[in-house]
């Protein structure tokens, strides 16, 4: 009986010390009722794994993609671009992004606005078609720093097949390339036919592909797009000897607006040259709708 009451004498004098170890580096010691003070949660910055994390035992989720960062919902909209979708007229699309852009009044803020934005048209040959005959313009005015992105992600994107010079022979399909094998010839930007088609035709390729070619939705920004865009329309005019920049496009009007003929919204003042009176206002002309 004797050896009994000195054994859990012991024990519980080693319990005792065990519960009262001090913390050191990243060991906590002895907590009671450790749950109380750490959250079993998984910490959302931190890939690996911890001493009291026993979240994952229980989930069919793997923590490190949950502590992944994700896209948005599918379906979220960038301030803005929206109600551009809805609009037909490319003059006023380029004024309402000047607007967003900050361009439009003193003390204004430009915010960068991209992302997701809304496509009405499915991935078929039908939907193709009605994207071509309903989508003629584009939303951005022709800049040279549009046109320098553009080629710039052309380049990386499409001049490897559809060629530098968009005439469909990029390096996958050239002799340059001796293992070149190709199921598909890449299309000829500077044929009549691509030259005719509507900006429409070549967003929805972008957005989905067409035949051999995949999708670039996931690639190309929303005004990424449209700049490349604007820079297959560049290459077609340097080979038709016209012209398509921000100061002119004298290769199809309804392909883009040059941004020097793009008239803000509103004019800026400063303290040194105030805003014009009245009587100036009503002298400048008017579009369609009344706005000056």
């Amino acid at each position: 009986m004797r050896y009994i009451k000195i054994c859990f004498l012991a024990l519980a004098a080693a319990a005792l010390l065990s519960a009262c170890s001090p913390a050191k580096d990243n060991d906590t010691g002895s907590e009671y009722m450790p749950d109380m003070g750490h959250s079993l949660a998984y910490e959302s910055n931190v890939y690996g794994y911890y001493h009291y994390n026993t979240w994952d035992s229980a989930s069919v989720a793997k923590r490190r993609d949950l502590s992944n960062p994700r896209l948005p919902v599918n379906g979220t909209i960038a301030r803005g671009y929206a109600g551009i979708s809805y609009l037909q007229d490319p003059a006023a699309q380029a004024a309402l992004m000047l607007h967003l852009r900050g361009g439009t009044g003193v003390n204004e803020i430009a915010v960068p606005i991209n992302g997701n934005v809304p496509y009405y048209y499915k991935d078929t040959e039908e939907e193709r078609v009605r994207a071509s005959a309903q989508i003629n313009g584009n939303p951005f005015p022709i800049t040279a720093k549009g046109l320098a992105k553009g080629k710039e992600l052309y380049d990386i994107y499409c001049g490897i097949c559809h060629g530098t010079a968009g005439n469909g022979l990029g390096y996958l399909v050239s002799e340059e390339n001796t293992k070149a094998v190709y199921p598909a010839a890449p299309a000829n930007f500077l044929q009549d036919t691509f030259l005719n088609s509507s900006n429409g035709r070549f967003y929805h390729g972008i957005m989905y592909g067409k035949n051999v070619m995949g999708g670039y939705a996931d690639k190309l920004s929303y005004e990424e797009r449209w700049q490349v865009i604007h820079y297959i329309r560049s290459l077609q005019a340097k080979e038709k000897k016209l012209v398509y920049d921000e100061n002119a496009n004298t290769l199809n009007p309804a392909f883009g607006i040059p941004a020097s003929s793009v008239r803000p919204v509103a004019q800026t003042a400063t303290d040194n040259q105030p805003a014009p009176d009245a009587a100036q206002q009503q002298e400048q002309p008017t579009d369609d709708s009344g706005h000056h």
